[in-house]
């Protein structure tokens, strides 16, 4: 069941066209890499789809329940961001602002989602400590929470992994592949890692402004754009 569907959406952004007549659909429980080269509009397309960034044509449809606030969203982490001056509980439980509404205090059960989620990263023990004060992976892991308190059904992931060592990157993949694989949450991420993302997605969009390729990731494997992104190898 299609989820999330593009037909023809073109994106102009700081004066040039970022995405040209971008078309295709993502089903509940997809786990989809969007890659290419810098500049080709990857992430531009991620912010049209989370309501960011309006498209100057065409039109964007996502299912009625994901549009009340069950959209987890990490785009990519500014200098500023880093340096945020609010304990790891604070911004992990700021997660489910949209689902608070407008009442004054978070309620019981949203507590409760935000300490599972900090156990569930295994970040529980850093609740209290502030987050300008961890490393690079442990904030990523707090922004992985935050974002999973405000779904169990689309997570949205910008460079997710970018700045950090091996290690905690590819701790980092393993999280994502076991929300998509054992929780069932659909995965749109932006990726310069073709490599983890033939590994890890079931599907593949390749921009270069338009859609040069969306698709099965085992059918992607063949095409002239991964044999060129991967140097000529396959993966």
């Amino acid at each position: 069941m299609s989820i999330v569907e593009c037909k023809d959406i073109t994106i102009e952004y700081d004066g040039r066209i970022a995405v040209d007549g971008a078309s295709f659909s993502i089903d509940q429980g997809d786990y989809l890499c969007i890659v290419g080269e810098n500049g080709s509009g990857k992430s531009t397309l991620v912010k049209g789809l989370m309501g960011l960034i309006k498209p100057n044509s065409g039109g964007i449809t996502i299912d009625k329940e994901l549009t009340q606030g069950r959209i987890g969203y990490l785009p990519q982490q500014t200098e500023s961001q880093k340096d945020f001056p609010a304990s790891v509980y604070e911004v992990v439980l700021s997660g489910c602002i949209k689902s608070k509404g407008f009442r004054p205090f978070y309620n019981a059960e949203e507590k409760q989602r935000a300490k599972d989620n900090l156990k569930r990263f295994q970040i529980y023990d850093l609740r209290h400590k502030s987050y300008r004060e961890l490393s690079g992976g442990q904030q990523q892991r707090v922004l992985l929470a935050r974002a999973l308190c405000a779904t169990d059904a689309l997570l949205v992931l910008d460079e997710p992994v970018t700045g950090l060592d091996p290690m905690v990157t590819a701790e980092l993949y393993d999280t994502i592949q076991e929300l998509n694989t054992r929780d069932h949450v659909t995965i749109i991420m932006v990726s310069h890692d073709v490599r983890m993302a033939i590994k890890s997605a079931n599907k593949i969009m390749q921009m270069g402004q338009k859609v040069l390729f969306f698709g099965n990731t085992k059918e992607y494997i063949n095409t002239p754009y991964a044999k060129a992104l991967l140097g000529g190898e396959q993966g």
